[in-house]
């Protein structure tokens, strides 16, 4: 006998199963959208550009900051409290491009480094607010799980889908070449101070600096007629045997390549999410590097002399036409214009997004105010040179200085957890798009592995200059996420609703002309 249904009965039965539809497709969209950024078989790590989801949470971090667990949602918007959203940006905005930023303020000029901070930083949130409404402009489509690249694809079609590709490419190459030069640098001087303590040895280095127990150096006073790390004055030890520890022990010459069998093998893992258990270290990081600034201003004091057109020996003028590397930091300083969605996605209240962000830029900026003016002004000058102060603020400081060893430990174990995740989403990005799969073969992966690690040991080999490869990464990456597509996006959206005015396209042709100065400029001064 045909099995029978009451009519009213199939009612209720369709509605539930259309309701069950709606839900499955709109998870079915989710997973879609995610999986085309991880490997099948790897669910550790799977996400937007710069958001590794797990089954109920995601890691959310940019390429010089941190990462970080926010709980995902259900169905709706998230349930972070706006000071949760607040500290969420500030924390992964935060990062290692925090020890260039007094290097760019004696680049630029004083002055003129605390204007371009403030400016850049309301530029920037300008154009990652236009990120944030690009999605919600789009219509009659469902962009809920859209992510900023998907926005550009949407626009402009295959060209927006491979240049977006390109420069989060740039962005995460160019951060991990970053932590390589960072990492050799740290692990350098750490291994530096624990052989001459462990030897009883008491070396000084054969560069100016002052006197005193807090004892500021200039290295780059030495470097161009000296070897690197040639040291005199043993007051213990074994005179032989620290020769022969410098010799096997070189900043450039041998450390870079020590981190390549460390670094190597983990980054082939098919999921590294191990690591991003131990990324509340970048927020201790950057939290002991304003203690550490704090403390070394109280004892060195204030050095200021303001000179608004001349250099004199010992200060540099509050205005410099070397004002674009500046900008060029501040660029990736500032740069979280492709997670930013996710990030305000998981806010509980939507309204808030606008003022939420307005003020985790605000802190940021702060953050970067507070560290550059502080070293740039407390740097002791005389009797040294305020062009002294160099890329990587810390190397300032000697490696038997404390203060600068706990900074350098925290900040190499914090990049060493780090730079595989940035490694497995560069091989996201890439095998995927170009293969279809994220871990097509160990062959591949190991190519790539292999080309990013090159790339990194080069840098730090021939080019040590943090300050020169953020900007340049920088520069060049945030053209196309800062500055052009937000802009042009926006434009299109009012042209197509038929609201688009002379005033808001000069303004945002302006802006698209300022990005595209900016990485020119970096090839030029």
């Amino acid at each position: 006998r045909p099995f029978h249904v009451e009519p009213t009965n199939i009612v209720g039965v369709n509605d539930d199963m259309q309701r069950v539809t709606d839900e499955a497709s709109a998870m079915n969209k989710r997973i879609h959208y995610y999986s085309r950024l991880t490997s099948p078989a790897d669910r550790a790590l799977i996400a937007p550009d710069h958001v590794l989801p797990a089954p109920d949470e995601i890691y959310v971090y940019s390429p010089l900051g941190t990462a970080f667990k926010v709980d995902t949602c259900t169905g709706g918007y998230g349930k972070n409290s706006s000071l949760v959203t607040i500290f969420m940006i500030w924390n992964t905005m935060m990062g290692t491009s925090i020890l260039s930023i007094p290097w760019g303020i004696k680049q630029a000029g004083f002055t003129s480094g605390i204007i371009l901070i403030l400016l850049m930083g309301i530029l920037t949130l300008y154009c990652c607010y236009r990120v944030v409404k690009s999605r919600q402009m789009i219509p009659l489509i469902d962009t809920s799980n859209w992510e900023f690249p998907d926005v550009c694809k949407y626009y402009f079609g295959s060209f927006g889908q491979w240049s977006s590709l390109l420069f989060s490419m740039v962005s995460l190459v160019g951060a991990m070449v970053v932590y390589w030069v960072l990492m050799s640098n740290f692990l350098f001087n750490t291994g530096k101070f624990i052989y001459n303590i462990v030897h009883d040895i008491n070396v000084t280095d054969i560069v100016p600096g002052t006197n005193g127990s807090n004892k500021v150096i200039c290295p780059s006073a030495a470097s161009s007629h000296l070897p690197q790390n040639r040291s005199v004055m043993f007051s213990s030890g074994n005179s032989t045997g620290f020769e022969l520890f410098e010799e096997w022990w070189n900043k450039s010459q041998t450390v870079p390549f020590y981190l390549i069998a460390i670094l190597l093998p983990v980054l082939n893992l098919k999921s590294p999410s191990f690591f991003a258990k131990f990324n509340v270290l970048g927020t201790v990081s950057v939290v002991y590097l304003v203690f550490l600034v704090t403390v070394k201003a109280a004892h060195l004091g204030i050095h200021l002399e303001f000179d608004w057109l001349t250099e004199s020996e010992f200060f540099v003028p509050e205005f410099r036409i070397l004002f674009p590397q500046l900008t060029g930091v501040l660029t990736l300083a500032f740069f979280i214009h492709n997670c930013v969605i996710t990030l305000l996605q998981n806010n509980r209240n939507q309204e808030n997004n606008v003022r939420d962000l307005s003020i985790a830029y605000f802190l940021v900026g702060l953050t970067y105010l507070y560290v550059g003016v502080i070293i740039f002004a407390s740097f002791p000058s005389p009797p040294l040179s305020k062009e002294c102060i160099e890329q990587n603020f810390l190397d300032n400081f000697p490696s038997d200085d404390i203060m600068s060893f706990v900074a350098r430990i925290f900040l190499l174990f914090q990049m060493m957890t780090v730079y595989p995740l940035l490694g497995y989403l560069a091989r996201v990005q890439l095998l995927r798009q170009v293969f279809g799969n994220a871990y097509p073969s160990l062959f591949h992966v190991l190519v790539l592995n292999l080309t990013i690690v090159g790339a990194g040991v080069a840098m730090a080999r021939f080019y040590p200059n943090i300050g020169g490869i953020i900007r340049y990464s920088g520069a060049t990456c945030g053209l196309a996420f800062v500055f052009v597509y937000p802009s042009l996006i926006y434009m299109i959206s009012l042209h197509r609703a038929e609201q688009l005015t002379w005033p808001a396209l000069i303004i945002h042709i302006f802006i698209i002309l300022l990005g595209l100065a900016n990485l020119i400029a970096q090839f030029l001064l």
